[in-house]
């Protein structure tokens, strides 16, 4: 097994309610077994490097790779004493990846088709809308997701400067037409606060979707806008659910309409399906978190799937550094079923100048 990171500037400053950055971490991990060479990755920090090549590599070294559940509980017990969400978590979902990855090229097959599809392929919606955007910058990137790639929804950034929100929303829902436009506060306000704007934006705007809009962590909050939200506003989370565990505390206090999961964070696609299946038993809809290209095939085997976020940095990252990664049509991606496993291959040399 071998890791590497890549850090990859934006095209342009960027921020969210609560945070801001200017660069992108990408963790790439291969695993080889029989002839073949599995691929996963998470966009975290290039700290994981030495967790994954020190603490979990020497766990899976000559393991069978047909053995994939065997492999991810080994991982969990590893970092029991490290704590197994957060950065640990983020290092066993990219060799996860890469085992599931490797066991489809093993037996020839895509891994959809190794998991069973439930759909030909996944909605997508446009994400970005970042709160360091002027307004022009705003117009032509939602705009663009609905009329060049077909989405019918976008999402936007709000609550670095609440007082301009409004305006800005007022803009994006005058660009993007009949489309649905998406909010995401990133646990920016408190109960009251969410729930003012939720009121604003719906009346102003016809918003559907209010995505953290206080912190994940008080799921008690979560759960009180959820219940006096406008009819027609769905509230989501969980891009931070590291655990099924997690996932079980969310889903159990009603705390959300929908149920965001991350296979880059949340125990790669051993720990996203089995979040689907809570998700099934809940009956409520899973939405994947970013990273489109890895959770192409495991969203196409999803029991109850709502959508994937088309999230602009991880795009634009996967088009450049990936061959096969999916491009949209009709505002939905699909799998390319000709080519085994994740249907991806990393290119070594675009990556080299961005390497850590």
């Amino acid at each position: 097994m071998t890791a590497r990171a890549y850090t990859v500037p934006t095209d342009a400053p960027e921020a969210d309610g609560t945070f801001a950055w200017d660069r992108t971490t990408l963790v790439v991990v291969e695993v080889a077994a029989g002839g073949e060479t599995g691929l996963g990755y998470t966009y975290a920090d290039a700290c994981l490097l030495r967790l994954i090549e020190k603490t979990l590599g020497p766990v899976i070294a000559g393991a069978n790779a047909m053995d994939m559940r065997a492999a991810w509980t080994a991982m969990q017990h590893a970092v029991r004493n490290l704590g197994r969400s957060g950065l640990a978590a983020c290092a066993i979902s990219a060799i996860d990846v890469a085992l599931w990855d490797l066991k489809a090229k093993l037996l020839g097959v895509p891994l959809a088709s190794l998991f069973g599809q439930e759909r030909a392929s996944v909605s997508i919606y446009g994400s970005g809308g970042f709160t360091t955007y002027d307004d022009a910058q705003l117009r032509d990137q939602l705009a663009g997701w609905v009329e060049r790639d077909g989405c019918r929804a976008v999402k936007m950034k709000i609550g670095t400067h609440t007082d301009q929100d409004p305006r800005r929303v007022a803009i994006a829902k005058k660009a993007i037409g009949d489309a649905a436009l998406f909010v995401d506060a990133n646990g920016a306000f408190g109960v009251r606060e969410a729930l003012r704007f939720a009121h604003v934006f719906a009346d102003s705007a016809g918003i559907r979707w209010f995505e953290e809009p206080v912190s994940s962590d008080d799921l008690e909050g979560l759960r009180l806008v959820r219940e006096a939200a406008p009819a027609g506003v769905d509230i989501a989370a969980g891009e931070y659910v590291y655990t099924q565990d997690d996932a079980r505390l969310m889903l159990g206090s009603g705390a959300v309409d929908v149920q965001q999961a991350d296979a880059t964070r949340c125990g790669g696609i051993t720990g996203f399906l089995a979040i689907a299946a809570q998700c099934e038993a809940h009956h409520i809809d899973l939405s994947g978190h970013c990273a489109p290209a890895l959770h192409l095939h495991a969203a196409c085997a999803a029991p109850v799937f709502r959508h994937l976020e088309w999230f602009h940095d991880h795009v634009r990252i996967e088009h450049m550094l990936f061959d096969g990664a999916p491009v949209p049509k009709g505002g939905a991606i699909r799998p390319d079923l000709s080519r085994p496993g994740l249907g991806l291959t990393f290119k070594h040399s675009d990556a080299e100048r961005y390497q850590v």
